[in-house]
């Protein structure tokens, strides 16, 4: 059983701070008021101050936010909580500091057991098989860039094929296209705006855009609200 909402950005286009997540939030967890916050992605903001940002920005849907570095028993209120809240940020930094509470395997089993999962961005990304398709830069060394495994694929938020006129670094495809060199697993790149959603088998994508399927060395176009239950098996 696992139910997540992995949202690609916490802004689209110039709109506030989770402001266009908010319907989507909302339909995941449904009547729970009791929410836990994982503020490890952020980096040059304080823990307290992530999550005041993010229990503002979240206060029409009148929860309840909880920020996990304020516990003593990380591990058992991640075991208790419905709903896991994971914000963005650097995902490097996210999963290293998940893998230094020892919360990889109390995270997977809490959602394996009902608990909701929603991220963005960093958050998004750690749901996926591993962190090796992120767009950040690795600013600390987790413990293994292995996530945790929520999707049995890869995931790139904030996708994007834009290429600045006169850059001549590589573009997100590019990068991608080197990921399947040397892998095997697929890659959904989800663009702002949208995500994705699983509801046990049922996986779909949200939103009014286009996502961007890579795997075997090709890149195939989904539209928007497609059924992508296939690619769970």
């Amino acid at each position: 059983m696992i139910n997540a909402l992995l949202i690609s950005a916490s802004r689209e286009g110039d709109t506030g701070y989770l402001t266009h997540a908010l319907p989507m939030i909302s339909q995941c967890i449904e009547d729970i008021t009791d929410i836990l916050f994982i503020p490890y992605a952020g980096v040059t903001i304080s823990y307290d101050d992530y999550a005041k940002k993010v229990a503002d920005a979240l206060s029409p849907l009148n929860i309840k936010l909880t920020s996990i570095h304020t516990l003593t028993d990380k591990k058992n209120a991640i075991k208790n909580a419905k709903a896991v809240l994971v914000g963005g940020g650097n995902t490097f930094h996210l999963l290293h500091e998940l893998y230094q509470e020892g919360l990889i395997n109390p995270f997977q089993e809490a959602v394996q057991n009902g608990c909701k999962y929603i991220g963005w961005s960093a958050g998004s990304n750690i749901a996926g098989l591993s962190i090796k398709t992120t767009n950040d830069m690795p600013i600390i060394e987790p413990k293994s860039f292995d996530a945790l495994q929520l999707m049995p694929f890869q995931i790139n938020p904030h996708y994007t094929d834009y290429q600045a006129p006169g850059h001549n670094g590589e573009t997100r495809e590019m990068r991608l296209e080197e990921f399947m060199q040397v892998n095997q697993t697929p890659i959904i790149g989800i663009q702002e705006g949208s995500a994705l959603l699983r509801k046990n088998d049922k996986l779909q994508l949200l939103g009014t855009k286009e996502a961007y399927l890579f795997r075997n060395g090709s890149k195939e176009v989904i539209a928007a609200n497609s059924d992508l239950s296939s690619l769970l098996n």
